[in-house]
C-alpha cells in the first residue's frame, strides 16, 4: 500500500488546508521501531480518506526532552519554532501518536501563545469511530489475550485511560489488565528523560519490572501506545526470552492488522 503523506507546504502552495495535523513526533520520524507505528496510523488515514498533513522537514522536536532535563532555554527556543511554523499555517487541530509531544503541545505550548485542540492518537481513532467514519473488524484479534500498558504522560499526566482500551475491545480481544494499571501504571523507566541518561544504582531496570507484571497476566499480545514505552517494553520481553512468542504492538499497529494495511 503507497502512503500519501502530504504536508502543509504542499497543500498551501495549492490554496488547501488540512483538517488535521498529523505530529509524527522524534521517534516517529526516526528510531526504525516508531517508524512502523507511523506508518501504520497514516495507513488507516489514508484508507478512510482523512484530508491531513505533516510539517515534514519544519517539524522540530517538541523540546519535552530538553524541558525534563531541565533546559528550560533550549525548550522554549524549540516550541517557539514550532509554534511559528503551526501558526504560519493556520493549524487548529493536532493529533500525535506519542503522549510526550502530546502532553507539551496540549498543556504547555498554550504558555508561549501555542493554541491548539491536541488529540492522542487513541484518541482520534476512537472520535473517527464515534463518528462512524471508521469501522473495525474483531475478525483478527478475537479471543486473543491483550495486556495493555498505560503511558505516564497519556494516563496519570492526562487521564487517558479509557480510548485505549476500547479500540482494544473493540477488536473483540480479551483486555486482561496488569495488576498495577491505569493511575497506578508502573512507568516503562524513559520518561521525563530517563531515555537518556545512566541508569541509577539498583538490581533490576523498571522496564524489567514492568515487563514482568505483563507476563504474569499470560497476554499473547502486549499494547502499547507510545513508541518510548514500545521500545522499553521490546527490550524487556527480548531480556526474557519470550519475544518470539510475546508480540508487542502499539494500538494503531493493531487496527492497522486487523484491517489487513
Amino acid at each position: 500500500m503507497k502512503l500519501n503523506v502530504p504536508t502543509l507546504s504542499d497543500l498551501k502552495a495549492e490554496g488547501k488546508k488540512a483538517d488535521v495535523v498529523f505530529w509524527v513526533g522524534c521517534a516517529g520520524s526516526f528510531d526504525d521501531r516508531a517508524k512502523k507505528i507511523t506508518k501504520a496510523f497514516v495507513k488507516i488515514l489514508n484508507q478512510i480518506k482523512m484530508n491531513f498533513a505533516v510539517l515534514g522537514t519544519e517539524e522540530t522536536c517538541t523540546g519535552d526532552p530538553a524541558k525534563r532535563a531541565g533546559n528550560e532555554f533550549l525548550f522554549q527556543m524549540q516550541a517557539l519554532q514550532n509554534i511559528s511554523n503551526l501558526d504560519n499555517y493556520g493549524v487548529k487541530k493536532i493529533v500525535t501518536t506519542c503522549p510526550h509531544c502530546f502532553n507539551t503541545l496540549k498543556n504547555e505550548y498554550p504558555e508561549l501563545g501555542g493554541n491548539y485542540e491536541v488529540l492522542h492518537h487513541t484518541q482520534y481513532l476512537k472520535d473517527l469511530i464515534d463518528q462512524g467514519l471508521l469501522t473495525l473488524s474483531g475478525k483478527k484479534y478475537k479471543g486473543k489475550k491483550i495486556t495493555y500498558h498505560d503511558p505516564c504522560y497519556l494516563g496519570r499526566a492526562n487521564k487517558v485511560y479509557e480510548a485505549p482500551r476500547e479500540l482494544i475491545k473493540k477488536l473483540s480481544a480479551d483486555l486482561v489488565e496488569m495488576k498495577s494499571c491505569k493511575s497506578k501504571a508502573l512507568c516503562c523507566g524513559a520518561g521525563g528523560a530517563q531515555m537518556f541518561k545512566d541508569a541509577e544504582k539498583g538490581n533490576k531496570e523498571i522496564n524489567i519490572e514492568r515487563t514482568e507484571q505483563a507476563l504474569e497476566v499470560k497476554p499473547e499480545i502486549i499494547a502499547a501506545a507510545c513508541p518510548f514505552c514500545n521500545t522499553m517494553m521490546s527490550d524487556g520481553i527480548k531480556s526474557k526470552g519470550v519475544d518470539k512468542k510475546i508480540k508487542l504492538y502499539d494500538v494503531a499497529e493493531l487496527i492497522a492488522k486487523s484491517k489487513d494495511l
